[in-house]
């Protein structure tokens, strides 16, 4: 049977505010994390996530709201708890390794941190993560001989060496190369998930949030714009924003006509969309995934091909419409459409979703 879940990590109207600015970085965050979950904090540079994770370790001081860590109130109007009594563990972007210390030994000053002195307690727990991140007998090397990839695994060993009740990760994977990056990331929440942590993942990268976490949050000018799991993110984004950021589809103005939306490249069928009709009873903005556009070569239309990509297991095609906007498709079909030509475009009704016009998107943060 699973162990029962309960919050490690809640956070209420949680808002930090850098002197005299007005605008708050991080402001009135509220959410709870059960324990055993991985948490990803999401959103393009400047949109609070970093701060967010920053008021959680303790080293930023919220000016309001209550921060509780296994039901233990950490911060709030007359508490303050150092970050050094939250047991919280970390691990940093550019892994924050000692130089002059061997493996073995900085995974023991995590543990000297949390007054686990014992000689041959720590050397079996040192032991032990170091089996769980995969380097077992390399207890003695120093981390310049070791790779990227190996030393952001020590880190996260000397983050979980004395059983946290929460790990914070502020991009780790950042700084690797592509293929490091893509093999650790699976690592990593197997890893986390084999030692029963609850985490808070800080990326930009949409695909690292999809991949390593539970539960996603997407943030915007220091708010959270939408909290769920992987699936209802990418599926049933709750703003233009988030579709934008999360699944980078394409954007189309259009306008409804009975149980068809009209749009400059045709029209598509509203489906069972029902509920959408009377909320955009004149039109909206149309989103269309990338995967969902299927194109198709059609010398009478106005769409036309300017770009191809091969990538491997599929083609990215750039489309230019009669209006000049871009759209892109992602196949994988192998028919071999080339720049210049003419395409037909469809999708099915299921993979549409509408926004209203009027929403600002493309906003960096």
């Amino acid at each position: 049977m699973n162990p029962a879940k309960f919050p490690i990590l809640e956070l209420d109207h949680i808002t930090k505010r850098y002197g005299m600015v007005s605008t708050a970085v991080v402001n009135q965050v509220t959410f709870s994390l059960n324990t055993g979950d991985i948490l990803g904090l999401l959103g393009p540079s400047g949109c609070g996530k970093t701060t967010l994770l920053r008021v959680i370790a303790g080293f930023e001081r919220a000016q309001s709201g209550t921060l509780t860590i296994n039901g233990r109130c950490m911060a709030g109007p007359q508490t303050w708890v150092e970050p050094e009594q939250r047991g919280v563990g970390m691990v940093f972007q550019d892994c924050a390794l000692f130089p002059h210390l061997t493996v073995a030994g900085n995974i023991k000053f995590g543990l000297r941190q949390s007054k686990r002195r014992g000689n041959r307690r720590s050397h079996h727990r040192v032991a032990e993560v170091l089996r769980l991140v995969g380097l077992e007998g390399m207890e003695q090397r120093y981390p310049h001989e070791m790779s990227g990839g190996q030393q952001q695994r020590i880190a996260l060993a000397r983050a979980l060496a004395p059983q946290p009740n929460l790990v914070l990760l502020d991009e780790p994977l950042s700084s690797l190369d592509v293929q490091v990056r893509l093999r650790l990331r699976q690592e990593l929440r197997t890893i986390l998930k084999a030692a029963g942590t609850t985490a808070v993942f800080v990326t930009h990268d949409q695909e690292e949030a999809l991949a390593i976490t539970d539960r996603v949050a997407v943030m915007r000018n220091g708010c959270i714009e939408q909290l769920g799991t992987p699936e209802q993110i990418y599926r049933q984004p709750a703003s233009q924003f988030v579709a934008e950021f999360v699944t980078q589809a394409n954007f189309l103005p259009a306008q409804r006509h009975g149980n068809y939306w009209h749009t400059e490249v045709g029209n598509f069928a509203c489906g069972d969309q029902t509920g959408l009709l009377s909320d955009y009873a004149q039109g909206g903005i149309l989103m269309i995934r990338q995967e969902d556009l299927s194109i198709h070569p059609d010398d009478e239309a106005a769409t036309v091909i300017c770009d191809r990509q091969f990538l491997g297991r599929e083609c990215h095609y750039c489309l230019r419409t009669p209006s000049g906007r871009e759209l892109h498709a992602r196949t994988t079909s192998w028919a071999d459409l080339p720049v210049g030509t003419a395409v037909q475009l469809s999708v099915t009704s299921q993979s549409l979703h509408v926004f209203p016009d009027e929403q600002v998107h493309n906003d960096g943060g």
